[in-house]
């Protein structure tokens, strides 16, 4: 097998590098030490197309593929690991609304989040369980013309901060098939953040509980078919994992040469 990159794929590397040299390394330290989110410079990333990576055309992604993801986000680790996992987790929230939405819920959220004029979270994890949907007790229930969510999401990266949360709540049964994804605004009521976490690093994103106690949302804003929520959950961390697995490597690798030098 020939694991070279493509030139389309060294200029990808190229641009993402450059980014990073210029962008993100400088900072890195600074952000960390302050618990800056530096949200400006990630808009700047979405001007290059790093927060719509391989979401469709049809919103303005750059349809991309795994390997390019990957490419992308191990440079941008180099340059700082806990902003570019952020990105990575936009990126995946983001898809999650383009591959699995309605035509009304994709043209309302992937626009403003491909140029990251809107920020978004992952909201799977609980106090009690990771991925297990056995496990998972946030629930949601329809009420009229609206969904009501209780329960909470713990280590919720960009909780509080984030604009959109992609929600993974139970609305049927035990079990993966009892589980829904909702689409939740910040301002959203019923909708609190806890205290940001006490972290050893990766202080440059925000990471705190997100609570939903009565919390209202349309009803359209149902990601996909209800009982698939687990699904699409799933489908997104297939690539997110890809992606946070680059972030290592990115990482790993300015520590080797750190170390080298």
């Amino acid at each position: 097998m020939d694991f070279a990159l493509t030139d389309d794929q060294r200029a990808i590397q190229d641009a993402a590098r450059a980014f990073a040299d210029a962008e993100l390394a400088p900072h890195s330290a600074h952000w960390d030490e302050e618990k800056i989110f530096p949200v400006e410079t990630m808009k700047a990333a979405a001007e290059m197309g790093f927060c719509g990576i391989y979401t469709a055309e049809e919103h303005g992604g750059m349809a991309l593929g795994r390997v390019e993801a990957a490419v992308i986000f191990e440079e941008l680790a180099r340059g700082d690991v806990a902003v570019a996992a952020f990105i990575s987790i936009h990126n995946m929230a983001t898809w999650m609304i383009d591959s699995f939405g309605s035509d009304d819920l994709r043209a309302r959220y992937v626009p403003s989040l491909v140029t990251m004029e809107k920020i978004a979270s992952y909201c799977l994890t609980e106090p009690g369980s990771g991925s297990d949907a056995a496990s998972m007790r946030t629930t949601a229930r329809l009420d009229g013309d609206h969904w009501v969510l209780n329960g909470s999401k713990a280590f919720i990266s960009g909780a509080g901060t984030s604009d959109v949360y992609v929600v993974m709540a139970r609305t049927g049964g035990e079990g993966a098939r009892g589980v829904s994804t909702f689409v939740v605004d910040k301002d959203a009521p019923g909708l609190s953040f806890g205290a940001q976490e006490r972290k050893m690093g990766w202080n440059a994103q925000p990471t705190a509980i997100v609570q939903f106690d009565d919390c209202r949302i349309p009803a359209a804003n149902l990601l996909g078919v209800e009982g698939d929520g687990f699904k699409y959950a799933m489908a997104g961390l297939d690539g997110g994992r890809l992606n946070i697995a680059a972030c290592s490597i990115g990482g790993a690798r300015l520590a080797l040469e750190t170390a080298q030098a």
